[in-house]
């Protein structure tokens, strides 16, 4: 007869081979994927949601000059947009047409039918052929989102202040502040950000954005809160979103948005801090391309939202890949 010291590691033993083997614990920060086909799977194409447009494009007015050369003039037919500004909207998914300024009306009309936002760039010129043009595309974003067509602008720098003149009907309505090469941050008169492009900021990157100097700058002209709020045209159609101060302690409104419409305007310029490098000023941290990309996606989002569905021949036949770029990192 077996005594009891023999039957508990007996026992022990065939609990220890009955039991379920152990589950295979991971390293820390290692995690486990599926493997086979279990863990893959072919994804058939979804059927279009008609609110959301997954191929948005873009309308870019392109600016008199030839960009390297630096000739800002009506006088000459060439125009140019800075590839910064086309590679923005390509990063946050859209595709790129370029409104030239001095094409015929009926061809600029053609153009814009194909596309689900515009862009207007930063520069100089403020006058002649390019401003007349800069009002009528201004007009037909207007007349879409009337018409109940979510059709988005987002206009940049001189953009801002081409369309500060024409909401005002004012060509004297910008002030000279010395902002020119110049980092800085955004000052927020309100906190409320539902709605606006703010909305997509965690609250540490509007602290730093606030704090640190993570945005652009490089204008001459601009137009002061002050100024602004007092032009009824100017105050009933924007809503100013944030501030900054110039070299000298100026204030002027460096982000608007418009109220009823969804049009939003920086004196600034978020395109730099992904894709320009020639001047050593401009913020490439993470948090500056944080910034950038916001503002991005935000401008994208709302062209998804477009109900134009433009025949992809005619897209393709007008986008700017069907142009030869040229390099002027060296010269301008």
């Amino acid at each position: 007869m077996d005594s009891p010291r023999l039957l508990l590691p007996l026992l022990l033993l065939l609990t220890a081979l009955l039991a379920p083997p152990p589950a295979i614990s991971a390293a820390p920060g290692i995690i486990r994927l599926p493997s086979g086909k279990a863990g893959a799977r072919a994804c058939a194409a979804a059927p279009p949601d008609p609110a959301v447009y997954d191929r948005p494009v873009i309308g870019i007015v392109s600016h008199p000059g030839d960009g390297a050369g630096g000739r800002i003039s009506n006088g000459t037919a060439t125009s140019y947009i800075g590839a910064s500004y086309v590679k923005f909207v390509e990063a946050a998914g859209a595709r790129v047409i370029p409104l030239v300024y001095n094409e015929p009306e009926e061809r600029l009309l053609e153009k814009l039918s194909l596309v689900n936002g515009v862009l207007f760039t930063g520069g100089s010129e403020k006058q002649g052929v390019y401003f007349e043009t800069i009002k009528k595309v201004f007009q037909y974003v207007l007349e879409r989102n009337d018409a109940g067509e979510p059709f988005p602008l987002f206009a940049q720098c001189l953009g801002f202040e081409l369309v500060s003149m024409i909401v005002s009907k004012d060509n004297n309505i910008l002030e000279t502040f010395d902002a020119q090469n110049q980092a800085s941050t955004l000052q927020f008169p309100s906190y409320s950000f539902e709605g606006t492009v703010f909305q997509r900021f965690d609250a540490d990157l509007i602290n730093k954005v606030s704090t640190s100097c993570l945005v652009m700058q490089n204008h001459r002209y601009g137009i002061s809160p002050k100024r602004l709020r007092e032009n009824d045209a100017l105050s009933s159609f924007f809503r100013i979103l944030t501030t900054s101060p110039d070299e000298n302690g100026k204030v002027y409104v460096s982000t608007v948005q418009a109220n009823k419409y969804p049009i939003t305007c920086t004196q600034w310029h978020p395109e730099k801090a992904i894709f320009e490098w020639r001047k050593p000023m401009i913020p490439h941290s993470e948090h500056a391309v944080q910034v950038t990309q916001h503002f991005a996606n935000h401008f994208i989002s709302q062209a998804r939202k477009s109900p134009n569905r433009p025949p992809a021949d005619r897209v393709l036949d007008n986008l700017i890949y069907n142009y030869s770029p040229t390099f002027s990192g060296k010269t301008s």
